[in-house]
């Protein structure tokens, strides 16, 4: 095995060491998600810490680690009573993102059951994780039902298999760290709360400390097993601080005074839910042991803030992260204040624990209001009608009529729950939430012959495929002989993750009448529908002249938002150019993941204009998307008394649906539900 990288010698990244070593402290805090940019040391931190972890005694013979001096009574390798322990180093495992269900929970060992017709359970990741720590890189792109199922043993101590026939349940309590790019996506808000705590990490912008992490990097590079034991002592003085503060955690009080700063920081922040109160007394508990006093003070709970509530703050992938600090200071302030202090002298001012959650609660309105209100007050909600944003009468209308100028950007609106957009068929691509597919997880709808490596086993097919023959192979009644030719693969069907491909008409036709906020109100809709949905988007913009990628397709929502917000418009309308640098973009992207089927979402009222025939261009345009296959919506922006039903021509051209702006609402009551699925079936 490699040496690793020592943990004292990682250059700077203090919130990151901190969040590890709390958890190494207490694993009861939860995990730790490391967020940050690529070449960040996330890695190379979470892998140093292991080796700072105390041995840990285990039974000799059992898979999954049980403790000889209180084991698992449950554990489907026991009884283990009176069993002699041995020690070991506490294991790192990590959890490729590949990785299949069967090989993270486990499942029925296929070769016993067939071989000797014996029910015999093979343990996965999470048994091995046991009393160590479980790794897992780039966890956003790890499938949903996998980081589901993970979270939900660490939640729980103990992971439950139900399946094929085999019901198991043993232990599973393991250090959980995730690490992720944010650029290549976010994880969803309820999986982001399932992480005890959160670590922003950056690299250094200080000249002096980017120079010593190079020079520390080269040495390590040229003599891993010198540069590790020249900050042996180092590493040695802080392993044994960490079995100090772990045998110092029990002994550590959590006051009265300090829970109810807990709960009125956690009510003035509106987190969702108990679990962040919990975490928060959890974390201050252990940074408390960790500097070593025996009682936990209002600095430990301000600390213990900044790592368990900025994640749980976002409800949604625009939000920004982080916290108010000085919204922080005077909610703990506040609160230490009506309480009297940190003391635990007075027990029932309000009536015992659940008096002090309600006193707790009434002091956030107070010292949280003014700031809770005031982006509220601040929003550009009704800047729309204040921005000149309205284009002249007519501009998209003549052909030969100068375009306007550029208007400013205007906010978008609200957003909401969008009706349900998919691609026609089954695919095959990546697991997601939107279309049919076949996939490695979901439903089992049949079997069939294994083209190339089998991966699901259809063990009843399977059975009855080898029963007609058993007599032949002399082995009626003497057991189950199965043969290549036998094996089945299960056929499950699920839900993929598609391609959504945005084109929006950035023209001065839908700048006219305050049409912009609304029709970026309808994308921010669809972008965080494709978020929750596990879709890659882009973003194609066209106005004046000619269109361009203002997005590249990335899995990375909130970039795209982005660059909604800051869309200027005005000019032209370009509208063949806008399908055709779609065109262009879809092309590409077939030939990087020929799997991913793709969306096109077509935002414009249709009124082309610039250059000679600009509406039979786009026909053309549409027609060409058509021809290959490409699933389509077209959301129709045209407003007003007058409506030349451009979009729905374009529509046809496509051989999408058509929806208005109010129709694509999921709780809009308007006429017939239009839906590009049923659009498919028609073409």
């Amino acid at each position: 095995m490699s040496t690793p990288y020592p943990f004292t010698a990682i250059v700077g990244q203090d919130d990151l060491r901190l969040g590890l070593l709390l958890n190494a402290v207490s694993p009861a805090v939860g995990g730790v998600l490391v967020r940050g940019e690529k070449g960040t040391a996330k890695s190379t931190a979470v892998r140093a810490l292991a080796a700072l972890m105390p041995e840990v005694s285990v039974v000799p013979g059992c898979r999954f680690s049980c403790d000889p001096a209180s084991p698992d009574p449950a554990c489907p390798d026991g009884p283990h009573a009176d069993a002699a322990g041995v020690s070991r180093a506490a294991r790192t495992v990590e959890l490729p993102v590949g990785a299949s269900e069967d090989r993270l929970v486990g499942a029925l060992d296929i070769e016993r059951a067939l071989s000797e017709g014996v029910k015999a359970f093979e343990p996965g990741l999470l048994a091995d994780a046991h009393r160590g720590i479980l790794y897992v890189d780039e966890v956003n792109l790890l499938h949903d039902h996998l980081v589901d199922l993970l979270l939900d043993a660490a939640a729980m101590g103990a992971s439950y298999v139900e399946r094929e026939g085999v019901s198991v349940r043993h232990a599973a309590r393991f250090l959980l760290v995730g690490t992720m790019n944010p650029e290549e996506g976010e994880l969803r808000p309820q999986l982001l709360d399932r992480f005890g705590l959160t670590v922003e990490v950056s690299a250094s912008r200080d000249t002096d400390e980017r120079v010593e992490v190079v020079r520390r990097r080269l040495a390590y590079d040229d003599d891993p097993e010198g540069f590790a034991a020249r900050w042996a002592e180092e590493e040695g003085a802080l392993r044994e601080r960490i079995a100090a503060a772990r045998a110092l955690l029990p002994r550590v009080v959590l006051g009265d005074g300090v829970l109810r700063q807990i709960a009125a920081t956690c009510a003035a922040f509106e987190v969702d839910g108990m679990r962040a109160d919990i975490v928060m007394a959890r974390t201050a508990t252990a940074l408390a042991a960790w500097t070593g006093r025996e009682e936990v003070t209002a600095e430990d709970v301000r600390q213990a803030a900044l790592l368990a509530l900025p994640h749980r703050r976002r409800r949604n992938p625009f939000d920004a992260p982080g916290l108010d600090e000085d919204k922080l200071d005077r909610t703990l302030d506040e609160a230490a204040g009506q309480d009297g202090g940190p003391g635990d002298d007075e027990p029932d001012p309000d009536g015992g624990g659940d008096g002090g959650g309600g006193g707790g609660g009434g002091v956030p309105p107070q010292a949280g209001g003014p700031d809770s209100t005031a982006p509220e007050d601040g929003t550009p909600s009704p800047a729309p009608e204040d921005t000149p944003s309205r284009a002249p009468e007519g501009e998209s209308g003549a052909p030969g009529r100068p375009a306007g100028g550029e208007q400013q950007s205007v906010a978008s609106a609200e957003p909401f729950r969008t009706k349900t957009l998919s691609v026609p068929g089954l695919g095959e691509g990546a697991a997601g939430r939107r279309s049919p597919a076949r996939t490695e997880h979901g439903r089992t709808t049949g079997a069939r012959r294994p083209e190339g490596a089998l991966t699901k086993l259809h063990l009843a097919a399977t059975v009855r495929a080898a029963a007609p023959h058993q007599r032949a192979r002399g082995r009626a009644g003497r057991g189950l002989v199965v043969r290549r030719d036998d094996l089945r693969q299960a056929v499950r069907e699920g839900r993929e993750g598609n391609l959504v491909l945005f084109v929006v008409d950035a023209s001065g036709s839908m700048a006219a009448r305050q049409r912009m906020s609304a029709v970026k109100g309808a994308v921010l809709s669809l972008l965080l529908d494709a978020y929750q949905r596990r879709d890659k988007v882009g973003l194609v913009t066209f106005r004046g002249r000619e269109a361009e990628v203002a997005l590249p397709p990335t899995s990375s929502v909130d970039a795209a938002a982005a660059r909604l917000e800051s869309l200027p418009t005005g000019g032209r309308t370009p509208l063949a150019a806008g399908l055709l640098k779609a065109h262009d973009v879809l092309r590409v992207e077939r030939l990087r993941d020929p799997s991913r089927r793709p969306l096109l979402v077509v935002v414009t009222d249709g009124r082309a204009t610039g250059g000679p025939e600009p509406v039979a261009l786009a026909g053309r345009a549409g027609r060409l998307h058509r021809s290959e296959g490409t699933a389509s919506v077209v959301v129709d922006c045209e407003s007003g008394y007058v409506r030349l039903g451009l979009a729905g021509e374009l529509a046809r051209e496509l051989g999408g649906a058509a929806v208005t702006l109010d129709e694509l609402r999921a709780d809009s009551i308007a006429g017939l539900v239009k839906d590009v699925t049923a659009a498919g079936r028609a073409a």
